[in-house]
Parts: structure tokens; C-alpha cells; sequence
């Protein structure tokens, strides 16, 4: 993309609106622009990040064994009727109604749904498991919508709903979600912790949220620093592999990791001083295996072998998609700007003319953003005829992980200037050895 041709309306000075670094540089990195109090339209940017995030969603969803499906935005409040939650959800829901004064509301999640569309086609155990997800726009309407995609009222989630004959099917799909996720989120750069949480309104036993640390974070998390050592890295899992997805989650969620509503502090001392921290986090996802919660409220059986009929195990499990957009920015940014990690990039690098117009530093660039593109890299050319020092800041703002700098100087020597985002470090080299590292670095990504 050549900038001179893009829309990205960057704004020099901090929003006076914006508390946190991650709502600032949104507004000024012309990511996002407020409709109403937690409402966003996703700018060309912000928009381009999103959707890498959910195609690695999409991604590792379907590496589980996950089935996509879409489910409408508005439900009838009949399902929510069915369940027992429509009356108790309080004032988070939005509730329409329609010109036949039919009771609706605007989904702030799916598990009634979900569990219609399960009734009304699967009555044998043969179809199980399953389970399905759907990655859709929700509504919540926050009293107090602040810190931009963080609390926003409208925001695009990841739902996945496990159905299982047995508890230990169930807790299987359990796990194989805990493993996908924690995958998910490397993926993407983050070190996400899976904590004990409390279920809250979608109810259950057993439910583990996905906190990102940062300053900024809602929730106070105590936790053993050794789980922050742990990485999956290129291990490659089989989910219909019970004891080895079971070992996965066992080495994650062995060291003490809790969020405050379930913090035990007298496990946590057992944990060595020198290794207890106190700190603050972002949930990211949560997982939840509830049960009969639903499958007994709605109908939801199946026939089992023995010819008898039993509700479905289920399971709900969710990743905030346009969350993790400020997450990121959150873990990863300087003062200068944000810095993506290559996984979600908008722009896998940026190309900045420092001499626009000049025939030898136009045609080089030239040559370096057909390269990029010929190797399946997508560059961001900044091709305005402006100085620079505005040149860099913007870059720098938007944090394209490399730059590579085009100058006449550096030009007479067949050398160009990579610069990494992350540590400011800059290396000479000649046009082609630039576009060849970029792409081993993002090969396989």
C-alpha cells in the first residue's frame, strides 16, 4: 500500500479522552474513531489488525478440531426465557423490540442459541463431540464504557460451544480449548496466564480466564512468576490425544495463578518468596465447562448407547477478538508509539523515501515494495512528499515492526538502512539482502 493513496489520519497531539496508552495511540494512529460513549467504526488500520487477529483465531479454532459457523447479532428473548436468563441478565443486555412488538435483545452472548441450533439437529451420541464457534459483533451495555476497545459497549468476540456425552468428554473439549488458546496467544506475541477465575453470569465449575499483565489491567492477579516462563513454541499437539493436551494444561496451570476473586493466600505463600508477584491484568478469553446448565433448562439430549436419552455436556469458551487489539498495545508499545508483533502487523514493513522525487531514491523504493510483494509481504511505502523526521514519527507511531530507509546517500554504496521497531536497532545492507531477511523472518508466520 503507498501511504500517499491510504487513509490513516494520525493525530500529533494525546486525545484528551484517552486514559490509557492503548485508547491513545488508537485515536492517534487513526486506528479507530468514537460513534457513541463505547462505540468505535474500525478505521482502514485498526481495522487491518483485527482481521489478522481473527485469522489466527480462525486458525487454531480449526487446528482443534473446531467447526465455524455465523449466528445473527439480535436473538429472541423466547431462547433466554427458556434458559432462565432473560429476567436475570440485568441492565448489560440491550432489549428491543420489534414492529411486532416481539420481545428481542442485541446478543451479549450465545449459549441459548448455540444450544437451539443443537436440538433442532443432533439426537444420537454417534454426532459427538462437536463443538462450534463463531467469531461475531456483541453488545454489553457497560454503565461506564471507558479505555476505548477495552470496555466498549460493541465488540467482536470469539464464542465456542463443546457438546459431549460424558463429564470427561466435556472436560477434554476443556482442555483441548485451553491448549488452542494458549497457542492463540503466541501467536500473536502475548504471554496470555491462564487463571482460576470465578464463572459470573454464564455459570459453572470449572472456568480458567486468559489475563495479559499490564499496568492498566482491571484485575488484581497474584501469581507464581515461573508461569511466565512457560512457552508452547513449536510443539506440535494432538488434540484427540487426552493425556497429552491433560499434560499441556497440567504444566501451564501448575504454578499458583489466580485472579483476586479466587486468590487463596494462604496456597499462595506455600509459593517461594522470591518467585511470588502482585500485579495487574487484562482478560483476554475465558474458558467454561458448566455442565447440564443449559442442555436441562432447553431440551438438549441426545440417545445414548444403551438406548437411554441424557442432556449434553457443554461448555462455553470465548476470546474478546477487539480486545486483544488493545492488549497488545498494552504489552507492547515505547513512547514513541505502539509495536506490533510480527503475528498480527498491520503492514509487515514500512518503506520510508527520504528524498521523494529524486529519481534514483524513487526507483529503488520502488523496486523494494514490488520485491516485498513478489515474497507474499505486504509494505507499507510512504511516498509523501514530506520531510523525514514526519516520516519516522508516523511509522514510528503506527509500529510496523522494520523499516527499511531509502536514501541517495546510502544509495551510491547499494545500501539501504533495516531498522527493527522493537529494539531501534539499524543495519546496512543492500536492497536485496533487506527484502531476503524480512522474509525468512516472517516465514511460516
Amino acid at each position: 500500500m503507498r501511504l500517499s493513496r491510504y487513509f490513516l489520519p494520525v493525530l500529533k497531539e494525546n486525545p484528551a479522552e484517552a486514559q490509557i496508552v492503548s485508547h491513545r495511540y488508537m485515536l492517534r494512529a487513526g486506528m479507530i474513531k468514537q460513534q457513541a460513549a463505547g462505540i468505535y467504526s474500525w478505521l482502514p488500520l485498526g481495522f487491518r489488525v483485527l482481521k489478522r487477529i481473527e485469522q489466527i483465531v480462525h486458525e487454531e479454532q480449526q487446528r482443534a478440531g473446531h467447526i465455524p459457523l455465523l449466528m445473527p447479532t439480535l436473538q429472541p428473548a423466547d431462547l433466554w426465557r427458556e434458559s432462565g436468563r432473560y429476567d436475570d441478565y440485568g441492565q448489560e443486555m440491550l432489549r428491543i423490540r420489534d414492529r411486532h412488538d416481539r420481545d428481542m435483545l442485541y446478543g451479549p452472548t450465545n449459549e441459548e442459541m448455540i444450544t437451539d441450533i443443537f436440538r433442532s439437529a443432533v439426537g444420537s451420541y454417534k454426532q459427538l463431540p462437536l463443538t462450534l464457534y463463531h467469531i461475531q459483533w456483541k453488545f454489553r451495555d457497560e454503565v461506564r464504557p471507558r479505555f476505548g476497545v477495552m470496555r466498549g459497549r460493541e465488540f467482536l468476540m470469539k464464542d465456542g460451544y463443546s457438546f459431549d456425552l460424558t463429564r470427561e468428554d466435556a472436560l477434554h473439549a476443556y482442555n483441548r480449548h485451553m491448549v488452542s488458546y494458549l497457542r492463540t496467544y503466541e501467536r500473536m506475541g502475548l504471554t496470555a496466564i491462564p487463571m482460576r477465575a470465578a464463572s459470573g453470569p454464564i455459570g459453572g465449575d470449572n472456568t480458567h480466564e486468559f489475563l495479559v499483565l499490564a499496568q492498566t489491567g482491571e484485575s488484581e492477579v497474584f501469581y507464581d512468576e515461573a508461569v511466565t516462563e512457560l512457552t508452547l513454541g513449536n510443539r506440535k499437539v494432538d488434540y484427540d490425544n487426552r493425556d497429552e493436551v491433560a499434560a499441556i494444561c497440567d504444566e501451564f496451570t501448575a504454578p499458583y495463578a489466580r485472579t483476586d476473586e479466587t486468590h487463596d493466600p494462604s496456597v499462595f505463600e506455600t509459593v517461594p518468596e522470591a518467585r511470588r508477584r502482585v500485579g495487574r491484568g487484562i482478560e483476554v478469553g475465558q474458558i467454561f465447562y458448566f455442565g447440564t446448565k443449559y442442555s436441562d433448562s432447553m431440551g438438549a439430549t441426545v440417545v445414548t448407547p444403551d438406548g437411554s436419552r441424557v442432556p449434553v455436556e457443554m461448555g462455553s469458551h470465548g476470546i474478546g477478538v477487539s480486545r486483544l487489539l488493545g492488549a497488545i498495545i498494552e504489552a507492547s508499545h515505547d513512547d514513541k508509539g505502539i509495536i506490533w508483533p510480527e503475528g498480527v502487523t498491520p503492514f509487515h514493513a514500512g518503506i520510508v523515501n527520504l528524498k521523494q522525487g529524486d529519481g534514483a531514491t524513487d526507483s529503488a523504493c520502488e523496486a523494494l515494495y514490488g520485491a516485498l510483494q513478489a515474497r507474499g509481504l505486504d509494505p507499507l511505502y510512504d511516498d509523501r512528499d514530506e520531510r523525514a523526521g514526519a516520516k519516522f514519527a508516523t511509522m514510528d507511531l503506527i509500529g510496523l515492526p522494520w523499516r527499511i530507509t531509502v536514501g541517495p546517500r546510502g544509495l551510491a554504496a547499494n545500501k539501504v538502512e533495516l531498522t527493527c521497531r522493537r529494539t531501534g536497532e539499524s543495519e546496512e545492507m543492500s536492497p536485496e539482502a533487506a527484502v531476503a531477511k524480512l522474509a525468512e523472518i516472517y516465514e511460516g508466520r
